[in-house]
């Protein structure tokens, strides 16, 4: 019996979460020594980052349909060892300009791999009759996580972004092809609607109040991801190890929470779990802002992976659940809006890093806390649990 026929079905939702997530992540600890290489500061970085949220962006626009044609298992099969792919291709990228466009197919394998995962979590959801959404996002952090201790062990020994990318790509195709073997499409939801809607995921009033929810989350999360390694061995001349692990730190800190969180979100309801994540939200992105070691500001990453863990999640099965129209649609609708903070945000926060310094990066997250803080109960305030 292969490993993927002994998974059950949300423990296969489970690996292509994981799966994602390390073909992703590999390029994040990298960031210095691309950065390096290119002889760029910090705003030109963040622009070329700019070319998977140009591509993320149009496939959250308009893949919803032609992922319903081409079926989740075979859009899965195909789109997850071509994003490695395309990283490994773009790393070879010799100024910010190319590395922009060669961004771009990244970036629209993400977006349609985004869809297919969250909606295909929220369906097992429903069928199993309890959340899993949080822990199928805790192996995104556990996927990513080994993303960064991987990135950071290559970084430490020297090996050049263009070959450790290129590694990535058949360890990518192994684990789809072990892990994903027996991978079948969960069963609709009952509220989802037969029709897929329009080809263009247009957000719903609703949609855009969770948007605001999970701003900060998303925004910092994302700062977190692009800019901690930067920030490590540009504020205290760390090791290159060092960057790498502020990375592995914060999706740990962040796993470790997204995995234990549907048992808490059950008993004291979604929105109260997210305004104490919040908290913890804000208490990171000051210790980072101000810390006076790396030792410290490691903590803050700890604090920034926890207070972020929870947030997206929630908002991807608020959406998901509405019965306005399919689950894809507005799935694809919250992702596609969210994004622009996630991907968009912090790749501009580069030129607040190169004028103001990089600890702004986090300490302008602040004010949008906020917002999420006081939209909240958008999320539901209803516990599973008496």
């Amino acid at each position: 019996m292969s490993i993927s026929a002994r998974l059950a079905p949300h423990q296969r939702v489970f690996a292509a979460f994981a799966i994602y997530s390390f073909a992703l992540g590999n390029l994040f600890p990298r960031l210095p020594d691309i950065k390096r290489t290119m002889a760029i500061e910090e705003g030109a970085l963040g622009l070329a980052l700019i070319g998977i949220s140009t591509g993320t962006l149009i496939a959250l626009t308009l893949a919803a349909p032609v992922i319903a044609r081409l079926g989740h298992r075979n859009a899965l099969f195909a789109l997850l060892p071509l994003m490695s792919l395309c990283f490994a291709i773009a790393v070879h990228a010799t100024g910010p300009l190319a590395l922009y466009f060669l961004l771009i197919p990244a970036g629209l394998t993400m977006g349609a791999i985004e869809i297919i995962v969250n909606v295909e979590a929220d369906r097992v959801e429903a069928a199993l009759g309890r959340r899993v959404m949080n822990r199928a996002h805790a192996f995104w952090s556990f996927g990513f996580f080994a993303a960064g201790l991987f990135g950071a062990a290559m970084a430490q020994i020297g090996m050049t972004p263009a070959v450790h990318m290129a590694l990535v790509l058949p360890i990518t195709f192994a684990a789809v092809h072990l892990l994903l073997g027996d991978f079948q499409p969960a069963l609709k939801r009952g509220t989802e609607t037969a029709d897929t809607g329009p080809a263009i995921a247009r957000p719903t009033k609703a949609i855009m109040v969770l948007v605001g929810v999970s701003l900060s989350a998303m925004l910092l999360e994302g700062a977190s991801i692009d800019w901690s390694a930067i920030y490590m061995r540009s504020v205290f001349d760390a090791l290159p190890f060092l960057g790498g692990l502020a990375v592995a730190t914060s999706a740990l800190s962040q796993a470790i929470t997204r995995y234990h969180a549907d048992k808490i979100v059950d008993r004291f309801a979604p929105d109260r779990v997210a305004q104490v994540m919040q908290a913890a939200m804000a208490i990171g992105a000051i210790v980072v802002f101000l810390a006076p070691s790396a030792l410290i500001a490691l903590l803050g990453f700890a604090l920034l992976g926890m207070g972020t863990a929870v947030i997206f999640p929630l908002a991807m099965s608020a959406a998901a659940q509405r019965s306005d129209r399919s689950a894809a649609l507005n799935v694809a609708a919250l992702a596609q809006f969210s994004f622009v903070i996630f991907l968009l945000g912090p790749p501009l926060l580069g030129f607040i890093a190169e004028h103001a310094g990089l600890r702004w990066t986090f300490g302008a997250g602040l004010p949008l806390i906020i917002i999420s803080f006081m939209l909240s109960g958008a999320l539901g305030s209803k516990p599973l649990q008496r």
